[in-house]
């Protein structure tokens, strides 16, 4: 079957599945900007979270859903797609993973991606570097596509990584054994298959201090899906004692850290001074973290959330509230929400809603929002710099 032909038909085969049952997820508080001196979003900023993407995308000059399909449609993964279709029927993570590739763009899988061509198009030119091939319509130099293409593939990687499912926790409704161990080889294969990619595309830039920096992210990332899969293993509905300091730390390594040190990367690509770097890192940095924290919110902030809905007991407000609260009192609110040993989710969110952990969540989200606009300040006004900063604004917006 030809690739053309198999794109056109993977939707087909995924779209109808719904989530899977059980995914790999993921004290004292510093300094925290107040709600109201929160830098309040502007009349001109689009609220709607996919019309902030697609505004920036026009910027930038392509959509980024598309940056990784010239390694996504290569013969070998083509080849996979097509034993993926073996899943179909089984609740094993990797087909939503793969569904949300093809079309799902609400979910925003390329943000990294875009934000690396915007700060790029932001910083401009440099002045000591005019014999790279500078893109004068689009403002952007080859080799930043590249390292944009390349941040996307990691992160995908990623995700196709994550999607491997705990035998050992396996339940009938899951699906067959066999199905679900075939799902696990094709995701170790497919994820490494990416990573492979990557690291071939970060030899193409041949620039030692790049190839350094996405070499770093990436362990950070494998350090911090270890921490949360170590929460998780042994997470018996009582979480680990950590302060919102050690969550922040665990949070910048693998939500924060490819996003930040790619903004420094692309910084570094178009020669710019260590000032513009830093600048460049700090905004990947907090806007990453608050996007991070925005996600950690909703399952608290949804007018219509269901009430079997779970959430991650080391999410930013269940934290914050375990520290507000007292190790203790949060024990004692885990016991009373348990049912014949199950957990009732919709039960402790009312209680966590109750508390103060989830206003000092938002609190967080608008202080790391902040945050990614100073460092923004450092860069010229354009269009780039205003796609930044509005999608800081649609992150840090919660009304």
């Amino acid at each position: 079957m030809r690739v053309q032909h198999l794109l056109l038909r993977l939707p087909g085969y995924l779209g109808a599945l719904g989530p899977p049952r059980r995914l790999w997820r993921s004290r004292s508080l510093n300094s925290i900007s107040p709600v109201g001196s929160w830098r309040g979003q502007s009349s001109r900023s689009p609220a709607h979270w996919n019309q902030v993407v697609s505004e920036a995308e026009k910027i930038v000059g392509y959509p980024t859903s598309f940056m990784s399909l010239r390694c996504l449609l290569s013969d070998e993964l083509s080849n996979i797609a097509m034993q993926v279709r073996k899943l179909v029927g089984t609740q094993h993570p990797l087909l939503t993973t793969a569904r949300g590739l093809v079309h799902e763009s609400r979910h925003n899988l390329q943000l990294r991606g875009l934000v690396v061509l915007l700060i790029s198009k932001a910083a401009g030119p440099s002045r000591v570097n005019a014999s790279q091939n500078y893109d004068a319509v689009s403002g952007i130099y080859s080799c930043q596509r590249s390292l944009a293409e390349i941040t996307e593939l990691i992160h995908t990687a990623l995700l196709v990584h994550r999607g491997i499912v705990n035998l050992n926790e396996l339940q009938s409704s899951d699906g067959p054994l066999k199905d679900m161990q075939f799902g696990n080889k094709i995701a170790i294969l497919s994820g490494d298959f990416l990573l492979a990619n990557a690291c071939n595309g970060l030899a193409l830039l041949q620039n030692t201090k790049v190839v350094e920096l996405l070499a770093s992210a990436l362990m950070d990332l494998v350090q911090g899906v270890y921490h949360e899969n170590s929460a998780s293993t042994k997470e018996n509905y009582i979480t680990d004692d950590i302060g919102i300091s050690t969550w922040k730390e665990q949070t910048f390594l693998s939500h924060g850290a490819l996003l930040a040190k790619s903004c420094q990367a692309a910084m570094e690509l178009a020669k710019h001074d260590a000032e513009v770097q830093d600048m460049a890192f700090q905004y990947g940095k907090h806007m990453a973290m608050s996007h991070k924290i925005n996600s950690d919110l909703q399952p608290f902030i949804k007018e219509k959330t269901s009430d079997c809905a779970t959430f991650h007991l080391n999410s930013a407000p269940v934290v914050l509230h375990q520290e507000f609260l007292g190790r203790d009192l949060w024990i004692k609110q885990i016991k009373e929400a348990q049912e014949k040993g199950r957990l009732d989710y919709a039960k402790l969110r009312e209680t966590i809603k109750a508390g103060k952990g989830v206003t000092s969540a938002i609190d967080l989200c608008r202080y790391h929002g902040n945050k990614a606009l100073e460092a923004l300040e450092s860069f010229p006004p354009s269009e780039a710099r205003s796609a930044l900063e509005n999608i800081v604004f649609a992150v840090t917006r919660f009304s």
